[in-house]
């Protein structure tokens, strides 16, 4: 019996973690490999634009905190 198409990572995983998803539940299966809408590449430029507004500072103990690049810019905020 020939397979159509070949599995990709995930589906292969979750073909041989089947018993286990019987006992802990079932796992998203959507397709990974589709192309973005323009709704979620919208999305991502957005993020994106906001992550670049923060800056990450450490303190000698190791520990982190995030600050804004520019307290004066509030055109995401």
């Amino acid at each position: 019996m020939a397979k159509e198409k070949a599995e990709n990572a995930s589906q292969r995983f979750m073909r041989a973690t089947g018993k286990l998803r019987m006992i802990f539940g079932p796992a998203n299966r959507s397709a990974l490999g589709h192309e973005m809408t323009e709704q979620n590449r919208e999305l991502l430029a957005r993020r994106e634009a906001e992550t670049q507004q923060w800056e990450t500072l450490h303190r000698p103990d190791g520990s982190s905190y995030v600050v804004p690049r520019n307290p004066g810019d509030k055109s995401l905020r």
